[in-house]
């Protein structure tokens, strides 16, 4: 029985997943914004800003690649709270109710559709960053443990967006309340050095979880050693996955229970 129930929840996740996708597809504001504007922004820093930047690096575009993935991953994530709202809000939850499936799988289905969204932009700039000049150092090894790190970030974001979404009321709210996973990025070492910053955000830049996945991508990626960082940043993106996770589906529960 317990098999049986665990089958059907996994098929219940994969036909949500679907459901996700294809509203992804048929999205073209979504299209743009989880595929072309993470492209734009590697375009942006490297050619307009790169040169004026002094990293310590050959080339501005080594650098920055890190950190352009990981802002996408937010601005990515950022499209299932407004998701999961607009599920909330247009009575699709309490048609899901009358079907022989688990509605809490909505919940599921966006945060997965969310990561494949998000790994594919990933993609994406690398390998426009490669025609840029981008040239990481990785091994295989090193690129497993860029593809784990970043796939938990993109897991632990994504499921923090689904609990703002349930928090919000509005597709508009959910928006303003993923904007810090926005910012956050650039108040980290992503597009400049930590000690070219005014020293009063030294503190912040250096204990947010952005710079020590950021520096962990980027050492990974050029071959240099990354100490604990690696495990800082593990601990940190476990910890918000968790976190968000239980809120996520406690919020759900309380939110739809008739």
């Amino acid at each position: 029985m317990a098999e049986t129930t665990v089958g059907w929840s996994v098929s219940d996740s994969l036909t949500m997943v679907e459901r996700s996708l294809l509203h992804t597809r048929r999205s073209i504001e979504s299209m743009l914004v989880a595929f072309l504007l993470p492209i734009m922004l590697l375009l942006i820093f490297t050619y307009l800003f790169g040169g004026a930047i002094q990293t310590g690096t050959p080339q501005y575009v080594t650098y920055v690649v890190p950190g352009v993935i990981i802002l996408s991953a937010g601005y990515g994530a950022s499209m299932t709270a407004v998701s999961v709202v607009n599920d909330l809000t247009n009575g699709i939850v309490e048609r899901f109710r009358s079907m022989a499936i688990a509605s809490s799988t909505m919940l599921t289905g966006h945060v997965v559709a969310s990561s494949v969204r998000n790994l594919v932009a990933t993609a994406l700039v690398i390998s426009v960053a490669f025609i840029m000049g981008f040239r990481p150092q990785a091994g295989p090894l090193e690129w497993l443990a860029v593809a784990g790190i970043v796939l938990l970030y993109v897991l632990a974001l994504s499921w923090l967006s689904a609990a703002m979404g349930m928090v919000a009321r509005t597709p508009e709210g959910a928006s303003g309340f993923t904007f810090f996973m926005l910012f956050a990025p650039y108040v980290s070492s992503a597009f400049v050095p930590i000690e070219t910053m005014p020293s009063v955000l030294h503190p912040i830049a250096e204990n947010q979880p952005i710079t020590p996945l950021i520096e962990s991508v980027r050492g990974l990626l050029t071959g240099e050693p990354i100490g604990n960082t690696g495990w800082i940043a593990f601990a940190w993106c476990v910890g918000i996955l968790l976190v968000s996770y239980v809120i996520a589906r406690t919020l759900f529960t309380r939110r739809t229970a008739k």
